[in-house]
């Protein structure tokens, strides 16, 4: 966990019962797959009182808007994300970023029922993306989260192997990304293997313990879910570009 300002924002944001779950970097770090970050990112429950009390907690924080769109319900609703800086000396110009609608997860009343409650020495308990949840939505068409969806599953593997459960089994099998540890999984757990197979090809080619088909597989994926994101995001950012070019002649009316 990085040092005292993410445990300030941490903090107040528990202090004002902000209805919001950890993602990001700082939610993988607590999940056993470090990650530097300097930010903060959290998906939030949009509701007038939720948002009342998040914007509360970023006037504790000193936090101002940056860049655009501005921080509004419907631009949250619509699956844009909104970001802030703190100006309080003492936080360094940490950011926070803040969504309610991400790509391929479910809608924020499902993350919040799967949430995940983690204890952060020195702050107590506070709430995180599940691991199937906080995976799912780092399948983005960025280069730097690939590598961590894999150290996710890996980190979850080798903390609970000795002791999963059967969702659990299913879980790596469904989510894992690297080729050794996929076939590993498979040997295994052949039942629930033979039996996600059947939905995903990198499982079969594991169960016949070929490495480089495991890996043809692995990479077919990544580049489907790639142009899934590429695609997602075009229409929002069409949308941003708009009101940026909208903006000075509403202020200029």
């Amino acid at each position: 966990m990085s040092p005292s300002p993410i445990l300030r924002v941490l903090s107040t944001l528990k202090k004002r019962r902000v209805r919001a779950l950890l993602m990001g970097g700082q939610a993988c770090i607590l999940y056993g797959a470090a990650e530097f970050s300097r930010d903060v990112n959290f998906a939030v429950a949009v509701s007038d009182d939720n948002l009342d009390r998040f914007r509360r907690a970023l006037t504790d924080l000193e936090a101002v808007p940056i860049f655009f769109p501005p921080p509004a319900p419907d631009v949250l609703r619509r699956g844009h994300a909104c970001h802030f800086r703190s100006l309080a000396p003492d936080l360094e110009n940490l950011r926070v970023d803040v969504m309610h609608v991400m790509r391929g997860a479910a809608p924020f009343a499902k993350l919040w029922a799967r949430r995940s409650r983690v204890r952060v020495p020195g702050l107590g308990a506070i709430t995180v993306m599940s691991l199937p949840d906080l995976v799912q939505i780092k399948k983005t068409q960025r280069d730097k989260d690939w590598p961590m969806v894999r150290r996710l599953i890996e980190a979850d593997f080798a903390s609970a192997a000795a002791r999963s459960k059967p969702s659990q089994r299913s879980f790596w099998l469904r989510e894992c990304r690297t080729p050794e540890l996929l076939i590993r999984l498979a040997k295994r757990f052949p039942g629930t293997a033979r039996r996600m197979a059947k939905k995903r090809t990198a499982v079969a080619a594991a169960l016949r313990a070929r490495q480089g088909d495991v890996e043809h597989c692995l990479a077919a994926e990544e580049r489907r879910e790639r142009q899934l994101d590429r695609a997602y995001w075009k229409p929002l950012r069409a949308e941003l570009e708009l009101w940026r070019t909208e903006r000075p002649r509403a202020s200029s009316r």
